[in-house]
């Protein structure tokens, strides 16, 4: 059972990396790599029960944590950019 769910995770992630490599616009890479690093944190659970290693708990949720600021810092530097450079569609 725990297989199947470490397959769906890793499964989910892919699709994360290809959504953040072909997304349309700077916010969908930006969710992208967000959701990436989710995944990434549940998957650090999944392992710690598996194994038996509680203190993987804690670098799931460091991880996490790191993600959230460094999605928030992009975000913020996103959103000061002037509209002109953030989609070189739109003109």
């Amino acid at each position: 059972m725990y297989l199947v769910v470490s397959i769906a995770i890793l499964v989910t992630m892919v699709l994360a990396l290809v959504r953040a490599l072909r997304g349309p616009t700077v916010y969908d890479r930006v969710l992208a790599v967000n959701m990436f690093g989710t995944k990434t944190a549940l998957l650090l659970s999944v392992i710690a029960f598996l194994f038996g290693r509680p203190d993987f708990l804690d670098l799931a949720l460091a991880y996490a944590l790191i993600n959230l600021v460094g999605v928030l810092a992009v975000l913020e530097f996103f959103q000061n950019r002037p509209l002109a450079e953030q989609d070189p569609g739109h003109e």
